[in-house]
């Protein structure tokens, strides 16, 4: 038998610029989303381009340092939430893992072995050999549904250019019908304003899927997540999600951002010459916003920047703490901060 996780909370909730208090019970989800930073194995694969990453390869990619990154990924996950659910998080969306492999080892490393996550990843014919993923604590979630979209991408030459699948995951949250999409669209690799139609294509795809699953279910709750190699602001989100950072009762369907707030913040999950940038998100259906009966809503998201995901010194100072610069294993993380949502329901 499941036995649900329950905490106190007090929470304040904005109705018409009145604030009412409520001391409430509530069960709380923790979806998090992380862009591990080429989480390869040390074996050479003839159909992708992973040389770089074995031992003999530019990297001088080794087991001993294979295994220490699968450990300090492990600790990440470990700690998502852990203050507020103390558990690890229930979902986790993953980007830049090479293979099942990889996966494998992660979910058996002590320090998450015991939240018994299964794993769902298909392979993509992404040119780099790296894939998406979504882990699942199988206590709480039960998948029914997995499909997988292939970005169908032309370049200059006229061939088609292979990037990564994005997954689509339906099932049931604690009985509860919920769709996770997980993306890591196409970089900025050539110039942000070239390489821009690649990613409002990838916006696109998530707007058809999205709409798919809205024209079966008008009250589906969706959860976008990714690494989407834009802000909140650009406009693979304005123009082509149309995508919203406050509630909005009058236009309806729309898909919410919470990121938006955080990125006016100044707040950002990866930085580049000097510049934070907001690429991991979350965006999600109007029903997640809604509060009503013991269905699961939206309360917080948030960045996972804890101290020691941070460089602490030299020229990237302050930047995320990542695994690999110059060309040498730095004993780092990723180059990305994990980020997090909370999904809680009032339990009667």
């Amino acid at each position: 038998m499941i036995k649900p996780y329950f905490l106190f909370l007090l929470i304040v909730f904005n109705v018409s610029n009145v604030f009412t208090q409520e001391s409430k019970r509530y069960k709380i989800r923790t979806v998090a989303f992380y862009n591990v930073e080429n989480l390869f194995d040390t074996i050479n694969n003839p159909d992708t381009f992973d040389d770089d990453r074995t031992p003999k390869g530019r990297y001088h990619w080794t087991s001993e340092a294979y295994f220490d990154k699968i450990e300090k990924i492990a600790r990440v996950i470990s700690e998502i939430g852990l203050e507020t659910t103390q558990h690890a998080p229930d979902i986790i969306g993953l980007v830049e893992i090479e293979n099942i492999n990889v996966l494998n080892d992660l979910v058996r490393n002590s320090s998450i072995a015991n939240n018994d996550y299964g794993i769902i990843h298909r392979d993509s014919k992404d040119r780099r050999g790296i894939d998406v993923a979504l882990l699942f604590r199988k206590s709480v979630f039960i998948p029914s549904d997995i499909k997988t979209y292939p970005l169908i991408l032309i370049n200059d030459n006229g061939f088609r250019d292979y990037t990564r699948d994005i997954l689509v995951v339906s099932g049931y949250l604690d009985e509860e019908k919920i769709h996770f999409i997980v993306n890591h669209w196409p970089s900025r690799r050539g110039g942000e304003l070239k390489s821009k139609p690649r990613r409002m294509a990838a916006a696109s795809l998530n707007k058809k899927i999205i709409d798919s699953i809205l024209r079966l279910d008008a009250n589906a709750k969706v959860i976008s997540m990714g690494d989407f190699n834009d802000d909140p602001y650009n406009s693979s989100f304005k123009k082509i999600l149309k995508t919203k950072g406050e509630k909005d009762t009058i236009n309806q369907p729309y898909l919410y951002n919470p990121m938006e707030k955080i990125s006016k913040r100044g707040e950002g999950s990866l930085a580049y010459r000097d510049q934070w940038n907001l690429f991991d998100q979350f965006f999600f259906t109007a029903p997640l916003l809604e509060k009503k009966d013991t269905t699961y809503f939206y309360w917080k998201a948030g960045i996972f920047n804890k101290g020691y995901l941070v460089t602490p010194s030299g020229r990237y100072q302050g930047y995320p703490f990542r695994s690999y610069a110059n060309g040498n294993y730095t004993g780092g993380y990723s180059d990305h901060f994990p980020i997090y949502l909370y999904l809680i329901k009032e339990v009667k």
